[in-house]
């Protein structure tokens, strides 16, 4: 068991992070996954709620998706930002 863990402990820490802050609002379901404590499952539930509660307004809406806790969310912050709406002509 202690092997498995060791594994598994080794791939967690291998996960390759956004080599720059993503948009949550463009974001694809890959560049999610990239987040720290985000897999597929969470990246899925971001995917669904934005796709339910139209785009993003501030990075602390995550806290209403299932799955992002304040402590999940603290370390995701670096990674992530809402592009400002472009400017009205």
């Amino acid at each position: 068991m202690a092997l498995i863990c060791a594994s598994l402990n080794v791939c967690a820490a291998a996960k390759k992070l956004p080599a720059h802050p993503i948009d949550l609002n463009t974001a694809t379901l890959q560049q999610l996954e990239e987040l720290p404590g985000v897999g597929p499952v969470t990246a899925q539930k971001i995917l669904e709620f934005r796709a339910k509660s139209g785009p993003f307004k501030s990075v602390n809406d995550l806290l209403a998706v299932p799955r992002i806790s304040k402590s999940k969310l603290a370390k995701i912050r670096p990674y992530v930002y809402i592009k400002p709406p472009a400017p009205k002509p």
